[in-house]
């Protein structure tokens, strides 16, 4: 096996917690988005040689994963899914903290999203990409990012009952996430 560049190697690491935020938020389960950040990486390394240096690594390696995420999708459409989340209510705990429940709010609102805005949402809002580097990775016009990300970012804001951001939980994510609805 051929040894990876240093540089690549250190854009691969740092890309992985972003990756495994925007697995998180395709598809809402935590080991099998492990599982796609995992299965990304490792055809992101066995097709590096396609990879053009100089160009976005992270961006690239989100649409590796995004592709993949797609792919089982469709693979997987005919299996039963908890849609109704009871199965999953059943092995969860509920939480206690104020905090705790404005995160299941926000998660519960994201997924009510239509696929398209939720995945834009989370590519410029949480995961930091321009809406340039969005709308490569989501193979459409910069417009229909920019379109996706404020009709999500009202959704959301209607779905919550949010006025402004200061009527939202402190953590920064979701404050970045909010944030561009009072610019929109």
């Amino acid at each position: 096996m051929n040894r990876i560049d240093e540089s690549v190697r250190q854009d691969v690491l740092a890309a992985i917690p972003g990756l495994r935020a925007f697995a998180i938020s395709l598809c809402g389960n935590v080991d099998r988005a492990d599982d796609l950040v995992q299965e990304a990486l490792l055809r992101a390394l066995a097709n590096i040689h396609s990879f053009q240096p100089g160009t976005n690594m992270s961006a690239w390696l989100f649409t590796i994963l995004r592709n993949h995420f797609r792919s089982e999708y469709r693979k997987r459409r005919r299996e039963v899914e908890d849609s109704d989340g009871h199965y999953a209510e059943s092995l969860t705990s509920h939480p206690e903290q104020h905090g705790h429940l404005e995160l299941t709010e926000f998660r519960k609102a994201l997924a009510k999203l239509p696929e398209e805005q939720r995945e834009a949402l989370i590519l410029v809002g949480a995961s930091g990409f321009s809406y340039e580097e969005a709308s490569e990775i989501c193979g459409c016009a910069i417009g229909t990012v920019k379109s996706r990300v404020n009709r999500a970012r009202t959704r959301l804001a209607e779905l919550m009952s949010i006025q402004g951001v200061d009527d939202f939980g402190p953590d920064h994510e979701t404050r970045a996430v909010l944030a561009g609805n009072r610019r929109s």
